[in-house]
């Protein structure tokens, strides 16, 4: 079968995108700060150097123009002349004066005098904007750079589901585990059925989103994830999967998102991991092979076998029937 387009990618983008906002995209605007940290790095690291570029040249000239005007370019090498700034008497020098001052390096051969009621105006302003900008702009780098987006990298998911038997019960399942020894705090994990639906009324909804119960009830949602597990929906008759069969699955459309958030334990922050399985990525009549096993004195995962299934007995007929 042709692959169709997904809602969410295996690795966890989600194919939306939004256009013909109109007036709303001034709400970006608005919210410049998150504007700025959801950004490609690429467009991140332009606007930073941009900034510091255009702010340097700026106050640079700022302070060039002070000495044009007081006629200080004029007296460059009169001993007896009291400037604004001292040995400031081009361009560059000027610009090395404001980087001087605006990185605190203070080589100490150009100085502003008392006698620069102006130029004391000026130092006031650039100190006040150099501590606005490098805590917008560094705190906006800070804020990309911890983001807990790799982490969630780091966190698996089976590349198919499975349909079998467990206790008795026809259950859909799943395979998650963490590759790192940092645990995942408070792991909850969360499944939507996304799939499309008419109503009674005649309304056709195309992305139609249904909770698929994992255990919330009974709290297996909540998980230890310090080892594979693998994450089981009953289908009984509250599942949309009720009347599901392993002839009809050849030609159903659906897709199930999967969405495990947890708090990264070493930073103390929010992570999410997405991943999505479509009615081709469903194996009926099948279950996940063992990946643990005791060694001495430890547990010992085997990732090689953690994406991989075999055949059981399994009913082809849905709850239902």
């Amino acid at each position: 079968r042709r692959e169709r387009q997904r809602f969410v990618d295996k690795n966890g983008r989600c194919n939306v995108q939004h256009g013909n906002l109109g007036g709303e995209s001034s709400r970006y605007l608005s919210d410049l700060f998150t504007t700025l940290v959801d950004l490609k790095w690429r467009w991140n690291l332009l606007i930073f150097l941009l900034t510091y570029t255009v702010a340097w040249l700026v106050m640079a000239s700022m302070w060039w123009g002070i000495a044009y005007m007081r006629g200080d370019l004029q007296h460059t090498h009169d001993d007896t002349y009291s400037p604004c700034v001292a040995n400031v008497y081009n361009f560059p020098s000027a610009f090395l004066f404001f980087i001087e001052t605006e990185a605190t390096i203070g080589y100490g051969h150009r100085y502003i005098t008392e006698r620069c009621p102006e130029g004391i105006v000026l130092f006031l302003f650039q100190s006040l904007l150099g501590s606005v900008v490098d805590a917008f702009l560094i705190g906006c780098m800070f804020i990309k750079m911890s983001q807990p987006k790799k982490r969630a990298e780091t966190l698996m998911f089976s590349r198919a589901a499975v349909i079998s038997q467990r206790d008795g019960k026809l259950c859909l399942m799943f395979r998650v585990g963490n590759l790192r020894n940092s645990h995942m705090v408070s792991a909850q994990i969360r499944c939507k059925l996304i799939k499309s639906r008419q109503t009674p009324e005649g309304e056709f909804l195309p992305l139609d989103q249904c909770e698929l119960d994992v255990g919330f009830g009974t709290g297996a949602d909540q998980l230890f994830l310090v080892s594979p597990l693998t994450i089981c929906h009953e289908i009984n008759s509250e599942s949309p999967f009720f009347c599901l069969s392993q002839r009809s699955l050849r030609s159903e459309q659906f897709e199930i998102v999967v969405i495990l958030e947890g708090i990264v334990e070493t930073t103390g922050m929010t992570c999410q991991a997405r991943t999505s399985y479509t009615e081709d990525e469903v194996l009926w009549g099948h279950r996940f092979l063992p990946v643990m096993s005791l060694e001495d004195g430890f547990f010992h995962v085997d990732y090689s076998q953690f994406h991989a299934t075999f055949e059981v007995p399994t009913p082809p007929y849905s709850v239902k029937e």
